[in-house]
Protein backbone atom coordinates (compact mmCIF):
# COMPACT_ATOMS: atom_id res chain seq x y z
CA UNK A 1 0.00 0.00 0.00
CA UNK A 2 0.94 3.37 -0.98
CA UNK A 3 0.16 6.73 0.44
CA UNK A 4 -2.30 7.76 -2.45
CA UNK A 5 -3.86 4.09 -1.76
CA UNK A 6 -4.23 4.91 1.84
CA UNK A 7 -6.26 7.94 1.19
CA UNK A 8 -9.20 5.37 0.17
CA UNK A 9 -8.77 3.11 2.87
CA UNK A 10 -8.07 5.26 6.24
CA UNK A 11 -10.44 5.98 9.47
CA UNK A 12 -9.63 7.32 12.28
CA UNK A 13 -8.57 4.70 14.92
CA UNK A 14 -9.02 5.15 18.64
CA UNK A 15 -8.29 1.66 20.15
CA UNK A 16 -5.03 0.66 20.14
CA UNK A 17 -2.96 -2.50 21.51
CA UNK A 18 -0.40 -2.18 23.99
CA UNK A 19 1.96 -3.34 21.64
CA UNK A 20 5.55 -1.39 20.88
CA UNK A 21 5.97 -0.43 17.64
CA UNK A 22 9.86 -1.53 16.17
CA UNK A 23 12.55 1.17 16.39
CA UNK A 24 12.90 0.74 12.58
CA UNK A 25 9.37 1.94 12.25
CA UNK A 26 9.39 4.87 14.55
CA UNK A 27 12.70 5.88 13.09
CA UNK A 28 10.77 5.65 9.79
CA UNK A 29 8.75 8.04 10.50
CA UNK A 30 11.27 10.25 11.25
CA UNK A 31 13.20 10.18 8.02
CA UNK A 32 9.62 10.29 5.92
CA UNK A 33 8.83 13.84 7.96
CA UNK A 34 12.26 15.20 6.95
CA UNK A 35 11.58 14.54 2.94
CA UNK A 36 7.66 15.91 3.54
CA UNK A 37 8.24 19.32 0.91
CA UNK A 38 6.63 21.98 3.25
CA UNK A 39 3.14 23.44 1.39
CA UNK A 40 4.57 27.04 2.78
CA UNK A 41 8.37 26.44 2.24
CA UNK A 42 9.94 28.74 5.08
CA UNK A 43 7.66 27.37 8.04
CA UNK A 44 9.87 25.48 10.65
CA UNK A 45 8.35 22.28 11.92
CA UNK A 46 9.65 19.66 14.09
CA UNK A 47 8.20 16.76 15.00
CA UNK A 48 8.32 14.38 18.53
CA UNK A 49 7.55 10.63 19.42
CA UNK A 50 6.17 10.27 22.73
CA UNK A 51 6.24 6.29 24.24
CA UNK A 52 2.92 5.72 26.50
CA UNK A 53 4.74 3.02 28.52
CA UNK A 54 2.29 3.24 31.09
CA UNK A 55 -1.37 3.14 29.69
CA UNK A 56 -2.88 6.64 30.80
CA UNK A 57 -0.19 8.41 32.14
CA UNK A 58 0.42 11.13 29.94
CA UNK A 59 -3.56 11.44 29.17
CA UNK A 60 -4.74 15.07 30.49
CA UNK A 61 -8.58 13.74 30.21
CA UNK A 62 -10.84 10.77 30.82
CA UNK A 63 -11.51 11.06 27.46
CA UNK A 64 -8.60 11.53 26.02
CA UNK A 65 -7.38 8.70 23.33
CA UNK A 66 -5.48 6.31 24.68
CA UNK A 67 -2.15 5.15 22.62
CA UNK A 68 1.24 3.46 23.30
CA UNK A 69 2.49 6.66 21.19
CA UNK A 70 2.10 9.83 20.43
CA UNK A 71 3.76 12.29 17.66
CA UNK A 72 3.67 15.81 18.12
CA UNK A 73 4.23 18.74 15.91
CA UNK A 74 5.26 21.98 16.39
CA UNK A 75 5.68 24.65 14.13
CA UNK A 76 6.69 28.96 13.69
CA UNK A 77 3.37 30.31 14.82
CA UNK A 78 3.30 32.11 11.32
CA UNK A 79 1.02 33.52 8.62
CA UNK A 80 -0.74 30.05 7.52
CA UNK A 81 1.10 27.64 9.81
CA UNK A 82 -2.08 25.84 10.96
CA UNK A 83 -2.43 24.85 7.33
CA UNK A 84 0.93 24.10 6.63
CA UNK A 85 0.53 21.61 9.21
CA UNK A 86 -2.59 19.68 8.70
CA UNK A 87 -0.85 19.19 5.08
CA UNK A 88 2.19 17.85 7.18
CA UNK A 89 0.04 15.76 9.45
CA UNK A 90 -2.50 14.03 7.37
CA UNK A 91 0.51 12.96 5.41
CA UNK A 92 1.92 11.49 8.02
CA UNK A 93 -0.96 9.82 9.32
CA UNK A 94 -1.18 8.17 5.82
CA UNK A 95 2.49 6.94 6.04
CA UNK A 96 1.17 5.87 9.46
CA UNK A 97 -1.50 3.52 7.38
CA UNK A 98 1.29 1.74 4.99
CA UNK A 99 3.14 0.53 7.89
CA UNK A 100 0.54 -1.03 9.16
CA UNK A 101 -0.23 1.54 12.37
CA UNK A 102 -3.65 3.30 13.09
CA UNK A 103 -4.25 6.90 13.93
CA UNK A 104 -6.34 9.44 15.50
CA UNK A 105 -6.14 13.56 15.98
CA UNK A 106 -6.05 14.36 19.20
CA UNK A 107 -6.06 18.53 18.64
CA UNK A 108 -3.54 20.60 20.47
CA UNK A 109 -3.70 20.00 23.71
CA UNK A 110 -0.26 19.01 25.36
CA UNK A 111 -0.36 15.69 27.19
CA UNK A 112 1.07 15.40 30.89
CA UNK A 113 4.52 16.48 30.68
CA UNK A 114 4.94 17.34 27.02
CA UNK A 115 5.91 20.83 26.19
CA UNK A 116 3.78 23.42 24.55
CA UNK A 117 6.40 25.32 23.03
CA UNK A 118 10.09 24.17 21.55
CA UNK A 119 12.01 27.19 21.27
CA UNK A 120 10.42 29.70 18.67
CA UNK A 121 7.82 27.05 17.47
CA UNK A 122 4.46 26.49 19.40
CA UNK A 123 2.53 22.59 19.78
CA UNK A 124 0.17 22.59 16.53
CA UNK A 125 -1.61 19.01 16.72
CA UNK A 126 -0.84 15.70 18.57
CA UNK A 127 -1.97 12.79 16.99
CA UNK A 128 -2.24 9.26 18.41
CA UNK A 129 -0.93 6.02 17.05
CA UNK A 130 -0.31 2.29 17.10
CA UNK A 131 -1.30 -0.98 16.22
CA UNK A 132 -4.89 -1.08 16.26
CA UNK A 133 -6.99 -3.23 18.37
CA UNK A 134 -9.91 -2.83 15.78
CA UNK A 135 -9.95 -3.42 12.19
CA UNK A 136 -7.26 -1.10 10.74
CA UNK A 137 -9.45 -0.05 7.34
CA UNK A 138 -12.56 0.86 5.80
CA UNK A 139 -13.90 1.27 2.62
CA UNK A 140 -14.38 4.42 1.62
CA UNK A 141 -18.04 3.96 0.68
CA UNK A 142 -18.41 3.75 4.44
CA UNK A 143 -16.16 7.07 5.18
CA UNK A 144 -18.87 9.99 6.32
CA UNK A 145 -18.27 12.53 3.39
CA UNK A 146 -20.70 14.53 1.39
CA UNK A 147 -20.70 13.04 -2.02
CA UNK A 148 -19.49 15.18 -4.74
CA UNK A 149 -22.33 16.34 -6.03
CA UNK A 150 -22.98 18.58 -3.20
CA UNK A 151 -19.32 19.99 -2.93
CA UNK A 152 -18.84 20.42 -6.38
CA UNK A 153 -20.23 23.05 -8.85
CA UNK A 154 -19.50 21.38 -12.38
CA UNK A 155 -19.11 24.46 -14.79
CA UNK A 156 -17.44 22.10 -17.21
CA UNK A 157 -17.32 18.41 -17.85
CA UNK A 158 -14.57 17.58 -15.37
CA UNK A 159 -11.34 15.15 -16.92
CA UNK A 160 -11.31 11.84 -15.73
CA UNK A 161 -7.97 13.05 -13.73
CA UNK A 162 -10.58 15.82 -12.07
CA UNK A 163 -12.48 13.12 -10.83
CA UNK A 164 -9.79 11.64 -9.20
CA UNK A 165 -8.32 14.48 -7.80
CA UNK A 166 -11.60 15.63 -6.70
CA UNK A 167 -12.62 12.08 -4.64
CA UNK A 168 -9.52 12.09 -2.91
CA UNK A 169 -10.29 15.77 -1.73
CA UNK A 170 -13.57 14.64 -0.60
CA UNK A 171 -12.17 11.77 1.63
CA UNK A 172 -9.88 14.69 3.60
CA UNK A 173 -10.65 14.02 6.93
CA UNK A 174 -11.98 17.43 9.04
CA UNK A 175 -13.40 18.56 12.54
CA UNK A 176 -16.07 16.44 13.15
CA UNK A 177 -16.61 16.18 9.30
CA UNK A 178 -17.91 19.69 8.46
CA UNK A 179 -16.17 19.56 5.16
CA UNK A 180 -15.45 23.36 4.89
CA UNK A 181 -13.95 22.95 1.59
CA UNK A 182 -16.19 23.95 -1.93
CA UNK A 183 -15.22 23.14 -5.56
CA UNK A 184 -16.01 24.84 -9.00
CA UNK A 185 -14.93 23.04 -12.41
CA UNK A 186 -14.22 25.18 -15.38
CA UNK A 187 -12.24 24.39 -17.65
CA UNK A 188 -9.20 22.27 -16.59
CA UNK A 189 -9.06 24.51 -13.41
CA UNK A 190 -10.34 23.14 -9.63
CA UNK A 191 -11.34 26.36 -8.17
CA UNK A 192 -11.59 25.98 -4.03
CA UNK A 193 -13.73 27.89 -1.57
CA UNK A 194 -14.30 28.02 1.82
CA UNK A 195 -17.66 27.49 3.05
CA UNK A 196 -18.42 29.99 6.25
CA UNK A 197 -18.87 28.46 9.50
CA UNK A 198 -20.64 30.28 12.56
CA UNK A 199 -19.66 27.47 15.27
CA UNK A 200 -15.80 28.76 16.70
CA UNK A 201 -14.76 25.42 17.90
CA UNK A 202 -15.03 25.08 13.65
CA UNK A 203 -13.25 27.85 12.94
CA UNK A 204 -10.09 27.29 14.89
CA UNK A 205 -9.16 24.10 12.92
CA UNK A 206 -10.62 25.78 9.44
CA UNK A 207 -6.63 26.18 7.96
CA UNK A 208 -5.68 22.81 9.88
CA UNK A 209 -8.09 20.95 7.76
CA UNK A 210 -7.70 22.55 4.41
CA UNK A 211 -3.87 22.05 5.01
CA UNK A 212 -4.94 17.98 5.17
CA UNK A 213 -8.10 18.11 2.24
CA UNK A 214 -4.51 19.73 0.39
CA UNK A 215 -2.48 16.97 0.95
CA UNK A 216 -4.94 14.48 -0.19
CA UNK A 217 -4.99 17.17 -3.76
CA UNK A 218 -1.27 16.74 -3.91
CA UNK A 219 -0.95 12.67 -3.18
CA UNK A 220 -3.65 12.21 -5.74
CA UNK A 221 -2.56 14.70 -8.30
CA UNK A 222 1.21 12.84 -8.42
Amino acid sequence: MNTYEAIFLRKTTKNFLKEPVSAEVLSSIGTFYSEIPALFPGIETEIGITENKAAGKLLNSLFAVQAPYYLSLYSENRDKCGMNAGYICEQISLYLLTKGLGSCFCGNRPLRGMATTRGSKKLMAVMAFGKPREALTRRHTEAKRLPLNELCAMKDQPHPWMKQVLEAARLAPSQANHQPWRFVIMGNRIHIFSKKQSAERLKKWEEFDFGMMFAHIMIASE
